[in-house]
């Protein structure tokens, strides 16, 4: 049975960890799914783990990102190889929460090119993290909402789902970090494709340490938040336009 979703989770040495993750994951997936854990090397502490769970879990396809190493390169690899018309991201760290994966799979379904997982909108919550990070990407998600209309206050979460239509149709450019989730949003605002958000709480994982790197990806975080602006073209290496007076 071709899947209604394939959940694509970039994994970087989660060791033992991954394992209570995965159950929370299949525990929590109703529809019919596969999920794809991206590791960038055979020698990550995740494999071992991974290709013992396959061996009992049908759903579960361990892959080899051969695009090169970082999330931005395993996330575009797992989404090239889903099979689902319907694609989410989440992290291997269990700051989302898996049961609304469902959900967000059916807001695509019924039309939306880009469901959003929303810390920011009322209802929603992010309990812990790195305070600078936070506060950053609550700044950055309400204010684009507010002054570009991209249809989610928290467009730099990763958890989000998307029409892989809409993803071949207009392609990745991110090329490190996690800025793959307010490009594809920006995408979106910039042809007039629908967007929707449903709220979510966000943990901070309980286990090992983030990934994120604040100073490198800030740039390219910002590269998206002016083009959803209208103020960036897609090239990164052009110089953004600076805001008119009274823009």
């Amino acid at each position: 049975m071709k899947p209604r979703v394939s959940v694509v989770i970039p994994a970087y040495n989660e060791g033992p960890a991954v394992v209570p993750f995965l159950d929370r994951i299949f525990e929590a997936i109703t529809l019919p799914a596969e999920v794809l854990v991206v590791y960038d090397t055979a020698e990550d502490t995740t494999v071992p783990y991974l290709e013992t769970y396959a061996k009992r879990e049908q759903r579960l396809r361990p892959v080899l990102n051969t695009l090169g190493r970082g999330p931005a390169n395993a996330l575009r690899f797992g989404i090239a190889q889903a099979s689902a018309d319907v694609v989410v991201v989440t992290m291997a760290d269990g700051s989302d929460d898996p049961m609304q994966i469902d959900q967000l799979t059916r807001l695509v379904e019924r039309g939306v090119v880009v469901a959003c997982a929303s810390r920011y909108m009322r209802g929603g919550q992010q309990v812990g993290g790195p305070w600078v990070k936070g506060r950053i990407s609550r700044l950055a998600g309400v204010s684009l909402n507010l002054f570009a209309h991209v249809g989610t206050h928290d467009a730099t979460n990763s958890f989000k789902a998307y029409s892989r239509e809409f993803v071949e149709r207009v392609g990745i450019d991110s090329d490190a970090g996690f800025e793959l989730g307010i490009e594809l949003v920006a995408k979106a605002r910039r042809l007039g494709l629908p967007v929707a958000e449903m709220p979510t709480i966000w943990l901070d994982r309980a286990d090992g340490t983030s990934n994120f790197k604040v100073r490198a990806w800030i740039p390219r975080y910002l590269h998206w938040y002016l083009y959803a602006l209208g103020l960036a073209g897609r090239d990164r290496n052009a110089t953004p336009r600076p805001p008119r007076a009274g823009s």
